[in-house]
């Protein structure tokens, strides 16, 4: 019993995923983003400040310092809502105030170390690794001239 209501609270904000799609099943209908996406949900929302290499927090967004898989030339960062959204196609009004602070925790990153060269990206359900909408902020480390 305590297992049950453990995993109902735990599970309680994340978003229903088809790990077994039945119907649209080609080779294979085990869903391996879907459950990356579900792990990620859980883990974020029930963990926050206490997972691996965070470097900022807010109530609403994560930052994680990911190298991988840039070389040494670049700082990757991955800036993730605090809330259960599998992409931007799926976000809903509701979702705004989290996506908002994700993008005001990305400028102040830009601003506070003066970051010219730098993308932010992110993936659509087709690119996606993990189902779960995140944002990596890739800049180069500026070279001495």
């Amino acid at each position: 019993m305590i297992g049950i209501a453990l995993g109902g609270v735990m599970f309680s904000d994340s978003l229903p995923r088809a790990f077994v799609d039945v119907a649209n099943c080609q080779g294979s209908c085990f869903k391996t983003k879907e459950v990356a996406g579900l792990l990620a949900s859980i883990g974020i929302q029930n963990l926050g400040g206490n997972l691996p290499k965070i470097i900022i927090e807010t109530d609403k967004t994560l930052v994680f310092d990911i190298q991988y898989p840039y070389p040494d030339d670049k700082i990757h960062y991955a800036v993730v809502p605090k809330k259960d959204i599998k992409d931007v196609g799926s976000a809903s009004k509701e979702d705004m105030e989290y996506l908002h602070d994700s993008f005001a925790v990305i400028s102040k990153i830009v601003r506070d170390n003066n970051y010219q060269r730098y993308r932010v990206i992110t993936n659509g359900p087709g690119y996606q690794e993990v189902t779960y909408l995140h944002f990596h902020l890739v800049i180069d480390r500026e070279k001495p001239r």
